[in-house]
């Protein structure tokens, strides 16, 4: 019985470490989102098979890249799946990029739902299949300029007062292949 218990503290005591490095995965920044790890940031697509990130993609419909941009309220409170190649990326944590149907057409902003996952920062010229939902929205002319100026983001329209009105993407996951 001794032994057992001896046994029991010791596995008690070993995995508290293990446990906490786990949750301590990702760091806060100030205003409570988590922060990109380096491995999130430099991690490589792979030359075979994807780069998963997020939550595993499900069985939405798949609605085309085109369709979602020209009609997006048709979209809005559905759960959707869009493939497509990322033109731009985050270049602070991969915290948001851009998809096209092919490349040099008209892209869309897919952010990562919560902060809570982020893209390599290489990751522009993959390949992207993303699960997650429409949304149009006005960004203020403060986070527009932190993209512009930080992310290296581009904007068609900013408004006069220097917002600016977008149809996004919001993933609850995203996977990633090398372009072919």
């Amino acid at each position: 019985m001794k032994k057992l218990f001896t046994l029991i503290i010791a596995t008690l005591v070993f995995s508290v470490p293990a446990f906490s490095q786990d949750m301590k995965k990702h760091e806060m920044k100030d205003d409570g989102k988590p922060k990109a790890t380096e491995k999130d940031k430099t991690e490589a697509i792979p030359v075979k098979g994807s780069l998963k990130r997020g939550a595993p993609l499900g069985k939405s419909d798949k609605v085309s890249l085109v369709a979602l941009i020209a009609a997006p309220d048709d979209f809005k409170d559905r759960k959707v799946r869009v493939d497509g190649v990322i033109v731009r990326s985050c270049k602070m944590e991969g915290c948001w990029l851009e998809l096209a149907p092919m490349e040099g057409a008209k892209s869309i902003r897919v952010t990562m739902k919560g902060h809570a996952f982020f893209v390599p920062l290489s990751a522009a010229g993959s390949m992207a299949k993303t699960e997650g939902s429409v949304q149009v929205k006005t960004l203020s002319a403060e986070h527009v300029k932190h993209m512009i100026e930080e992310d290296g983001a581009k904007f068609d329209n900013i408004n006069a007062d220097g917002t600016v009105t977008e149809i996004s993407f919001e993933a609850t996951g995203v996977e990633l292949t090398r372009k072919k």
